[in-house]
């Protein structure tokens, strides 16, 4: 994400249409503009103005793949931000219907941020990986020297690259910290790919193997 000037960031998320279109692509998916205009509520046309606006002011990025042309947030700071805007905001509506109520319920326990977990399940991977010490706050949080061993063990590779490894992030229905950054990535790909959790039809998590999780201190 550039830099840009606090002001403009904050009017390009004072639009109700393109908050919500930047809320349907934190779960880290691309996603076409005929999609967020539909979760938008508004005419293509429209919707193709607002995400040049949010493509202007670097929130998403644009990828073509053959004849369609699909959107997708610039990168994992952004999905960041959006993130703990959420706990500014109002407190979530009280559902109507009980779809809305379990679609509530499936996002707060847990779902994704762009590329880590979040939610109840998040924040229990957090503290579970503090009380098992495999994290640290002593001095800033970082991974010790047994978090490394039990990493080492599931197979799992420190990712490389500028992105910090581990960042925390107020969780906005939790109201406490979850973990984001390239190590927390990296272990939801894992869950993912070991069947651990499933994505759900939306945001949503769906959790296969509870005690998976229990080498890393979580208790679910």
């Amino acid at each position: 994400m550039r830099a840009h000037p606090l002001a403009e960031v904050a009017a390009v998320l004072a639009d109700p249409t393109r908050a919500t279109m930047c809320m349907a692509l934190i779960d880290g998916r691309a996603w076409t503009v005929g999609e967020l205009g539909k979760v938008a509520g508004v005419a293509p046309p429209s919707a193709t103005e607002q995400v040049t606006r949010l493509a202007a002011a670097g929130f998403v990025e644009t990828v073509k793949q053959g004849r369609h042309r699909y959107v997708r947030l610039t990168d994992s700071r952004v999905a960041d931000l959006i993130e703990q805007l959420n706990e500014l905001a109002a407190p979530l509506p009280q559902p109507h219907s009980l779809r809305s109520s379990r679609r509530a319920e499936r996002l707060a326990f847990a779902r994704t941020c762009y590329d880590h977990i979040a939610g109840h399940l998040g924040v229990a991977l957090r503290t579970g990986m503090l009380t098992a010490g495999l994290i640290s706050t002593a001095s800033g949080l970082a991974l010790t020297p047994r978090g490394h061993q039990v990493l080492d063990a599931l197979e799992i590779k420190l990712p490389g690259g500028r992105r910090p490894l581990l960042r925390e992030c107020l969780d906005w229905t939790e109201r406490r910290e979850h973990l984001s950054g390239s190590l927390p990535a990296a272990l939801l790909q894992h869950a993912l790919d070991h069947a651990w959790v499933a994505r759900g039809p939306d945001r949503s998590i769906k959790l296969l193997d509870p005690k998976a999780f229990a080498v890393l201190g979580a208790s679910l």
